[in-house]
Order: structure tokens, then C-alpha cells, then sequence
């Protein structure tokens, strides 16, 4: 077995720039003959539906479904996979959706509007979609947590229909993944998965209705399919590798340190691990209890490759050191584990999700704090926001014009026109003018 080694970085020296940006690139380009295979399953997809969705089905998840009908899992489906848990895991999971759901009710955006002295209303009323569909992998691995940070907001939003699609290897459903998808208020459930999925929810089949917005995470070729389906439908992020950078002042047991980096390093070996602190005998003793506590995990080869690949141990001069790296990396996740977190949270721009203190694990986050667990990854924070509510309604401006407010916004509106050569857009408010008599 081949021991871990990390990079060490020490932000103080004059080529620390240069490492810290070979550190962060992850190489987003897709390549170019998978592209052209999801673009091939899409065009399939859009012009034979159901049929195509049968074949790539038997093809890529070895189901041999012969019928359209068998690929929907029924509501009695859910409920029997939900009544089937045990007690424990049960209260579990209805733990972790009570508090994502009541997260969720503190993002929902509402309705708004003014009058202006002479009569003019403005303001901004604010809508659901009326269906989405969540994507939820079933490959390697099944995550009943995508499924409640999916569903549960967009059912808070007041979506009428939630569509989910998760593949399931040789047939068999995972009982879990329905049985969060029964607890979230999903409305449908296809055991179709892949490009073939996300183009059956953007163009619709005859059996599976196409959506407004498709959200939820998948691998490269479910990426992809949200790539090119986008426009057409709107989706959520397309997101990159798992990441987690913890900042610590060296009070911090280094095992749980050790721990929070094997969290995400676990997922899959592109993930990314990152511990800053101005302690260089604390990152030492970090790095010894990673060595230590490596060969005790189940995932352990991932975990070396992410580390060995793309993790990395920085010193720095002192904490408000570590938050500027902080902010160069935008980290979906950043922990800070120090004694006074209030003290760095306010100068943190970029973060996807921020854990405060030396009890807050950022696996929490994952499945039952109560905020969304999709957040942006790669640098992304630096313009994208975790998944809430707000990404399942929509804002439509209103305008009311009373006569007067028509006449005086008609004269600057004409004017305006004009100077761009739009005519018709200038005759149109002028017909509303009142005349200077009146």
C-alpha cells in the first residue's frame, strides 16, 4: 500500500501563486467524443422517445424492461419503500427533511409592489414553476440525501410536479432513494438514467412529460446532457468535483481535521481536500493523523488518489491570511475551525457553504444541518449560490401606468425612441399622451 502524500504550500514564499493555481485547475473541457455520444443519445431521444428510452435503458443499465410502463415506479411504490425502513433510519431521514424543509420556508421569495403619486404601480410578482425534474444517481451509489435537497425545495416553492429519474442498475430500485423521494413530495419516478434521462425531461416522451428546469447531479455524461439541453430547459449548475477547504487555528483535534479532508476525498479521486493554518506544527500533526487513520477507511484508495492528486496542506502568516486563499479557492465547502469563526465569517465572499466552529463537521451539511447540500463547486461561488427555493420560482415585473403616469412616462419614452430610430416604439407610448391642455 502506497502511503499519501499531500502538497505542501507555504503562502509566504514567491511562487505561491503559481502553486495555488496549479492546484485549483481542473481541466472542465468535455471531451470531444463524449460530447458527440450525449449530442447522438439526445437527437435519439428527441426524435423516438419512449423507444429510444427502452433501448438505452436495456443498453447501459442492463434492465430489460419491455414495455414503456414498467420504467415508472407508482406512488404505492414510494409509500411500501418508505413503510418498509426501520424505525432508526426512518426517524433519520424524516429528521433530515423536517430540517431542510423548514430551511427551505425562510428562502421563499414574495410577491412585491408600489404606487407612485400619480397612480403608477410597480412591483414584482412571483410564481412557481410549474414542473421540474430532479436527477438522482443510482450507479455506484444511491443518495436519498439528493433526493430530499432536491424535492424539498422545489415542493416549498410550490412546484405542481416533480418528476425524478434515477437509473437503476439491472432493474432493482433502491429502497431508500424511493423512499426519500415518497417523504419529499416527488410526484412521478422513472428508473431511467443518464443522457438519455435529462433528454426525455427537456423534450418530453409520451410517457415521461418534458420539465422547465432539470436540477440534481450525475457524472460526466449526465453534465454534458445538462450542457446541451440548457436553453431549452433551465438547470441548476453543472458542478465539478467535491471539495472541502478548512481553515484552523491549531486547536482542533488533528484527527478530526484528518476526517472532515477524508469526507469529501472519499467521493472520487478528483475530489479536492484543503487544511490552511498558520500552525506549521499543527499541519504536521494533521498529516501524521491522515497516514495514521488512512488505512482504517473503506474508501482508501480514493481517498489517497484525491489527496495524492489534488489535495493540499498551506501555511500562512496568520488567519486573515488563510481567508484571503480562502477566497481566491471559492471552496464549496469551508470550514472554519477556530475558536471565534464570527471573527473570519464576515470577511468570506466565497464560499458555497460556510461551517462555523470546531463542532461543525462539514458531513452535517450533507444530509440533516437543514441547508442545501448542492452548492457550487470549482470556483463557482465566486457567482453561483447553493440550491434553494428561489431556484424554483420565478419573478415577472408588473406595471401599471395611470393616465397621468402614461402621459408623463410616454413623453420621456418617445423621446427615447426616436433616438434609437424605433418609430413604432415612440407612436405606441405617444398614443397614450394626454393632450397639453389637459
Amino acid at each position: 500500500m502506497t502511503e499519501c502524500t499531500l502538497r505542501r504550500l507555504d503562502a509566504g514564499k514567491p511562487e505561491f501563486d503559481a502553486e495555488l493555481r496549479d492546484l485549483l485547475a481542473w481541466n472542465e473541457s468535455v471531451d470531444a467524443e463524449i460530447h458527440q455520444r450525449v449530442a447522438t443519445i439526445i437527437e435519439e431521444v428527441r426524435n423516438r422517445g419512449d423507444d429510444a428510452l427502452l433501448e438505452f435503458t436495456r443498453r447501459f443499465d442492463r434492465y430489460e424492461a419491455s414495455a414503456i410502463a414498467e420504467l415508472e415506479l407508482s406512488r404505492e411504490a414510494m409509500r411500501s419503500a418508505w413503510e418498509s425502513l426501520t424505525p432508526e433510519l426512518a426517524r433519520a431521514l424524516d429528521l433530515a427533511a423536517q430540517r431542510i424543509r423548514a430551511h427551505a420556508e425562510h428562502q421563499k421569495l414574495e410577491s412585491w409592489r408600489y404606487t407612485e403619486p400619480d397612480g403608477t404601480l410597480l412591483g414584482q410578482q412571483v410564481t412557481p414553476l410549474d414542473r421540474v425534474g430532479i436527477y438522482v444517481p443510482g450507479g455506484k451509489a444511491a443518495y436519498p440525501s439528493s433526493v430530499l435537497m432536491n424535492a424539498i425545495p422545489a415542493h416549498v416553492a410550490g412546484v405542481s410536479e416533480i418528476i425524478m429519474v434515477t437509473p437503476t442498475p439491472g432493474g432493482e430500485p433502491n429502497s431508500l432513494v424511493l423512499a426519500a423521494a415518497y417523504l419529499a413530495g416527488v410526484t412521478r419516478v422513472f428508473r431511467v438514467g443518464g443522457a438519455q434521462a435529462v433528454a426525455a425531461l427537456a423534450y418530453g416522451t409520451r410517457t415521461i412529460p418534458g420539465v422547465d428546469k432539470i436540477v440534481g447531479p450525475g457524472n460526466i455524461y449526465v453534465a454534458t446532457a445538462k450542457k446541451l439541453v440548457f436553453g431549452r430547459v433551465g438547470i441548476d449548475m453543472v458542478a465539478g468535483p467535491s471539495e472541502i477547504l478548512v481553515i484552523c487555528d491549531g486547536g482542533t483535534d488533528p484527527d478530526w481535521i484528518a476526517m472532515d479532508l477524508f469526507s469529501q476525498a472519499e467521493h472520487d479521486e478528483d475530489a479536492q481536500a484543503i487544511l490552511i493554518s498558520p500552525d506549521a506544527s499543527y499541519l504536521d500533526a494533521v498529516e501524521a493523523s491522515i497516514h495514521r487513520l488512512l488505512p482504517t477507511m473503506e474508501r482508501a484508495e480514493v481517498i489517497r488518489a484525491s489527496l495524492g492528486g489534488r489535495g493540499a496542506l498551506i501555511a500562512v502568516p496568520d488567519l486573515d491570511a488563510a481567508v484571503r486563499v480562502a477566497n481566491r479557492v471559492a471552496p464549496e465547502h469551508l470550514e472554519l475551525s477556530v475558536a471565534d469563526p464570527e471573527a473570519l465569517v464576515a470577511k468570506i465572499r466565497h464560499a458555497g457553504a460556510i461551517f462555523m466552529g470546531r463542532h461543525t463537521a462539514e458531513a452535517l451539511g450533507d444530509y440533516c444541518a437543514g441547508p442545501n447540500h448542492v452548492l457550487p463547486t470549482s470556483g463557482t461561488a465566486r457567482f453561483f449560490s447553493p440550491l434553494g427555493v428561489y431556484d424554483f420560482q420565478k419573478r415577472s415585473s408588473l406595471i401599471y401606468c395611470s393616465d397621468r403616469g402614461s402621459d408623463s412616462l410616454g413623453r420621456s419614452a418617445s423621446i427615447l425612441a426616436r433616438g434609437e430610430g424605433l418609430t413604432a416604439h415612440a407612436r405606441s407610448a405617444e398614443y397614450r399622451c394626454l393632450t397639453i391642455d389637459a
